[in-house]
């Protein structure tokens, strides 16, 4: 069954981009389920060409890990070998970068969101502010 549907994602999405203009900042904003399956992917204007890519292998890593990425990028810099070298193993998949977070419903994680564009912390701004309208 489906929890993560398109007007969530839609809901979703609008949050971060409005709270990416409040920054500031272009932004590029990818939702994927709880498997990691592309629900909603919105290039913002003026992004790097390669953020759809970045923005969905952090929800992907979100997703799949169950936690944010800010979470797995401090994991990576104390140096422990699983996550310095996930990113490698799962090449183009996953990236624990800051700038994603799980969507947690009723404590159960139906999807991540993941943002592109900005620092490591607008991003990560971004993809919270997008969760929180789901909580």
């Amino acid at each position: 069954m489906i929890e993560l549907t398109l007007a969530m994602a839609e809901r979703a999405t609008r949050a971060a981009r409005e709270k990416a203009d409040a920054l500031g900042t272009p932004m590029t904003i990818t939702v994927v389920d709880e498997a990691g399956r592309l629900v909603l992917s919105s290039r913002g204007d003026g992004t790097g060409f390669f953020t759809p890519e970045t923005s969905r292998a952090k929800a992907m890593a979100a997703a799949s890990f169950r936690m944010s990425t800010a979470d797995l990028a401090e994991r990576v810099a104390k140096g422990a070998p699983f996550w310095t070298h996930v990113g490698s193993v799962l090449s183009g998949q996953v990236l624990p970068s800051h700038g994603a977070v799980p969507i947690v419903v009723n404590g159960r994680v139906i999807g991540a969101i993941g943002c592109g564009g900005g620092t490591g912390e607008q991003d990560q701004e971004c993809a919270v502010a997008g969760a929180a309208v789901l909580a």
